[in-house]
């Protein structure tokens, strides 16, 4: 297990060059792209959205992966929670591997009991721009995404687009994150912080 922090800002489309060159000016490369195509599953009573937590399946340049993660804290667009992320052999959820690896009570058992009945709910389809920054010492990943959560409800599709930078803190002190994140926010106009993790928007989707 560990612990993600991250701090999550939701970009206006019309600075998403901006922040391009932002980043690459202080990375001093371009950003790497990756496609990343992910499942989020949960059963049609939500147990897993109940217990606070999110299982996903992703599809990344390396292969398969499974992820499960709480909600935890967000503020400001910082947010914190547990995660647990594994290779899979393929586009399958292999859910014992999770629960050998999962050690919170209360979490462990929301996943075992959704165990039996789970079925894919909505998705998460984005091209991720990454470069690593050094900051006050520390590493920072930073990251813009582009693309769109969908989800099929009762045959209708309803999408809502993803347009956001996330500054996942790589090593050092978190006090990096906000210096960063404060930077980007005097150059680039409309940049805000944004708690909703993309799993949340999901859920949210499939609500209407």
């Amino acid at each position: 297990m560990a612990i993600e922090r991250e701090i999550k800002l939701a970009l206006p489309r019309n600075q998403v060059d901006a922040a391009r060159r932002l980043f690459e000016t202080r990375a001093g490369a371009p950003g790497r792209e990756v496609r990343l195509e992910n499942i989020y599953f949960d059963t049609p009573s939500l147990v897993l959205a109940r217990a606070k937590s999110a299982l996903r399946l992703r599809r990344a340049p390396e292969g398969w992966l499974q992820t499960f993660k709480t909600v935890g804290a967000a503020q400001n667009g910082l947010h914190a929670r547990h995660e647990w992320e594994m290779p899979v052999a393929g586009e399958a959820l292999e859910i014992d591997k999770l629960l050998h690896e999962c050690d919170e009570a209360g979490v462990s058992t929301a996943l075992s009991d959704a165990a039996a009945k789970l079925i894919p709910l909505f998705r998460t389809d984005f091209t991720r721009t990454l470069w690593t920054l050094q900051v006050d010492g520390a590493e920072v990943e930073a990251a813009i995404d582009q693309g769109e959560v969908t989800a099929d409800v009762n045959g209708e599709t309803r999408r809502t687009p993803i347009c956001e930078i996330e500054l996942e803190l790589k090593g050092g002190e978190e006090a990096a994150l906000h210096t960063l994140a404060a930077e980007l926010a005097k150059a680039l106009p409309g940049l805000a912080p944004d708690d909703i993790s993309k799993a949340q928007r999901g859920y949210k989707l499939r609500e209407g």
